[in-house]
């Protein structure tokens, strides 16, 4: 199950907008306050519900609660208001989103501004037997905190997007039964030789065996390596597989830089596998080890479909767009490396005082 096409109307920052995405790796760069992560959330709410829920929705009913409440707890508009969703504007408003997939199935909500919980939901062509997974991994790693997360996002009420709840849901799985397929244990094993270890869990608990050396708790390990580790866990309990889409928003954050490469490389390593990846980044790291797998044949022998997104604000109309290349040097609006000569003519000034 791939996300093809993505349509936002007066959605927060997006007035009309449609996006067709690669089946395998979307890099999305912009400045703050261009809606990157807002592209993931939408995404992820209108999937969701449907990869986790969708035989409950044996009425019109049922289907609308479950993604109006999708939809609350990701965004957590002021008092669960979801028309505080739409594009500000004077007098009444409306939005209108939805996902397209590979075979023109297609997922659609709407809803008025001065709606709290009521949305109008379309959905076409799905079957009642799909099988397909949606990951969306936040800004912060939850594999050292997933022992008693859930219980307290259940019971109280604390300051965090559902991700991270249905995220913790998903490390609390125990492995699966049967022998991993040919993807999955290669994917493993380079995980694995990264990590120089394995990853196990005890009592809800996750540790990084190394031979020779022993077992370390989560909190132990460097974040970088935690972010690794909920890769290989979720592959091994079978949240992770070929039906994925996956969502990583700013896989950098917290992480040095000589991890960034076994980061990028695990990401092909799963779209190799057949998982959809979305990712968006500040990082000119990142980019550019993306870029190299598409500047570089050699560097890609499976000849992985990886999309360059970036998002701005147009000087003279003052709206939010987007474009969109097959490699990251093509963006002619590229905040990160406008950034990076920004900082090179910065330097040049210093040393020659130019």
């Amino acid at each position: 199950m791939k996300i093809c096409r993505l349509n936002l109307k007066d959605f927060m920052l997006f007035e009309e907008t449609e996006i067709d995405w690669s089946p395998n790796i979307n890099v999305i760069c912009g400045e703050n306050s261009t809606g990157k992560t807002t592209l993931l959330k939408v995404m992820y709410s209108i999937l969701k519900p449907v990869s986790t829920g969708y035989q409950m929705m044996d009425t019109k009913e049922s289907a609308e609660r479950l993604f109006v409440e999708k939809l609350q707890g990701v965004f957590r508009p002021a008092e669960k208001k979801i028309g505080r969703l739409v594009s500000r504007t004077r007098g009444s408003s409306r939005t209108d989103f939805s996902i397209v997939m590979e075979k023109n199935q297609k997922i659609s909500i709407g809803f008025g501004n001065r709606q709290e919980n009521h949305a109008d939901v379309g959905i076409e062509g799905l079957p009642l037997n799909m099988k397909f997974d949606t990951i969306y991994i936040p800004t912060k790693e939850m594999i050292s905190n997933t022992e008693h997360f859930a219980a307290l996002y259940e019971n109280y009420h604390i300051d965090f997007d559902e991700m991270y709840y249905d995220l913790s849901k998903l490390l609390d799985r125990p492995l699966s039964k049967g022998p991993n397929t040919q993807e999955q244990n290669e994917v493993l094993g380079s995980f694995e030789k990264i990590m120089k270890g394995q990853i196990i869990q005890k009592d809800r608990k996750f540790y990084l065996r190394v031979k020779g050396e022993g077992e370390f708790e989560m909190g132990l390990v460097s974040d970088g390596y935690r972010k690794l580790a909920m890769i290989i866990y979720m592959i091994r309990s079978g949240s992770l597989n070929k039906d994925t889409v996956l969502f990583w928003d700013e896989p950098e954050t917290n992480m040095n830089p000589k991890m960034i490469r076994p980061i990028v490389q695990a990401m092909a390593a799963l779209a190799r596998m057949g998982v959809q990846i979305f990712v968006t980044t500040h990082d000119y790291f990142v980019q550019q080890e993306f870029n190299m797998l598409t500047a570089y044949p050699e560097l890609n022998p499976d000849k992985l479909d990886i999309r360059f997104m970036s998002l701005y604000h147009d000087e003279e109309s003052g709206r939010l767009k987007y474009e969109m290349k097959q490699t990251a040097s093509e963006l002619v609006h590229n905040a990160i490396m406008q950034e990076f000569d920004a900082m090179y003519e910065r330097e040049q000034e210093v040393i020659y005082g130019i």
